[in-house]
């Protein structure tokens, strides 16, 4: 495992640091119980349409998130329900140890 690591550390850590942002982190914590349109997203998160999907595009290119098209809607949805289990055992370590 540790080799995996050290041979995909570079790949790791961009993926992480596109997790590492505050609204981003808000996505990504919306989308826990199931894909979400953007304007769902829009409405939840509190940004501008334009900014969101930045933000996406981000977290798809680097396979956090995947996406689907119906008609003219975007859905976005977690590509791999792991992620979000984890991601909060880590916030929950690091609030603890403040």
């Amino acid at each position: 495992m540790e080799k995996k690591i050290n041979d995909n550390a570079e790949n790791l850590a961009r993926c992480l640091k596109a997790m590492a942002h505050p609204l981003r982190l808000r996505i990504i914590l919306f989308l826990e119980s199931k894909e979400k349109s953007v304007g769902e997203i829009e409405s939840s998160v509190g940004s501008s349409q334009s900014n969101i999907s930045q933000h996406l595009g981000i977290m798809r290119d680097k396979n956090i998130l995947v996406s689907r098209k119906e008609g003219n809607q975007i859905f976005y949805s977690l590509k791999d329900d792991r992620i979000l289990p984890r991601l909060k055992e880590i916030c929950q370590i690091l609030i603890q140890n403040r």
